[in-house]
């Protein structure tokens, strides 16, 4: 009796706390084929539309991967949390070149792959908002998240569209609903405007010397190197959308540094609780969250 008690409330967890994952391949792009894994509730019914995810995993543009043990992890935990985890694939634009992504990279072949990773990104949002009622995804309710290059990414394609993307048209059913960030920047502040804002979490070490806090250059290239590339990051954003009296949830460690790219799984109950208030609910939250690091 007790063994049959045990199984039978080990079924009912995997059926409440379990996913399903699908993967789709979302554009062939050259020898790139790029995927996206979709992360289900198994206790989503049939007719049901929830909120979702879009992912893009750091690395540098150089390497990372849509399944690596975090972002498995976070997908995992958001299903979990009554949303659709989607973890994408992206190209890795500067993975063998002798460059990297550095001072030594050109600033052309810098914006060249920002642009790149916008497209990218937008090219798998528009998967999921062509294919949303086989998805199940609830359009208003789409977060843009991202960490460290991802971040850069997801900035890039919400807030830079203009400047990017020569066809906009491709893109107008494109509308996110939030923005989740950890250690980005995007190249100018500027293009946030009332219109396009929308509520957005920042994550971001005073000190991280390879994407800006504030406004200076990407990884902090003299004048004189071939990488200088004056960048907006997370310390910039959260003034621009304080401005704009637009929802914003900054988490700054003040002498931390790149590590603050890493997913924090002890916060995002705050994060999703977020975007709950300011995104299901409508309200206006600007949230500044101090930490001095040890």
């Amino acid at each position: 009796m007790k063994y049959k008690l045990l199984v039978f409330f080990f079924c009912i967890s995997y059926f409440m706390f379990s996913q399903k994952k699908t993967t789709y391949t979302y554009a062939i792009k050259g020898l790139d084929s790029l995927k996206l894994d979709v992360y289900t509730p198994r206790k989503i019914k049939k007719k049901e539309r929830l909120p979702a995810i879009l992912w893009m995993h750091a690395g540098s543009f150089s390497s990372g991967k849509r399944d690596s043990s975090d972002e498995v992890k976070l997908m995992k935990y958001v299903s979990r949390k009554g949303y659709i985890g989607i973890s994408m694939s992206y190209r890795l634009l500067r993975k063998g070149t002798e460059t990297g992504f550095g001072c030594d990279c050109p600033k052309a072949d810098k914006l060249e792959t920002f642009k790149q990773a916008t497209i990218d990104y937008l090219d798998a949002a528009k998967f999921i908002f062509n294919h949303n009622h086989q998805l199940q995804i609830d359009l208003t309710k789409v977060i843009a998240g991202g960490s460290s290059a991802g971040a850069e990414g997801i900035l890039n394609a919400v807030y830079l569209k203009p400047f990017f993307i020569d066809d906009l048209a491709k893109y107008t059913n494109i509308k996110f609903a939030g923005v989740l960030a950890f250690s980005g920047a995007l190249v100018n502040a500027e293009y946030i405007t009332k219109t396009n804002a929308i509520p957005t979490v920042l994550f971001h070490g005073s000190d991280d010397t390879a994407v800006p806090y504030g406004s200076a250059p990407h990884h902090y290239c003299s004048p004189e190197s071939p990488g200088y590339l004056l960048l907006d990051g997370s310390h910039t954003i959260s003034k621009k959308l304080d401005d704009l009296g637009v929802s914003y949830y900054f988490n700054k460690v003040l002498g931390g540094g790149h590590e603050l790219h890493q997913i924090p799984f002890d916060q995002l109950d705050i994060i999703l609780q977020f975007f709950e208030k300011t995104v299901f609910d409508s309200e206006t939250i600007q949230t500044k969250r101090t930490i001095i690091k040890n």
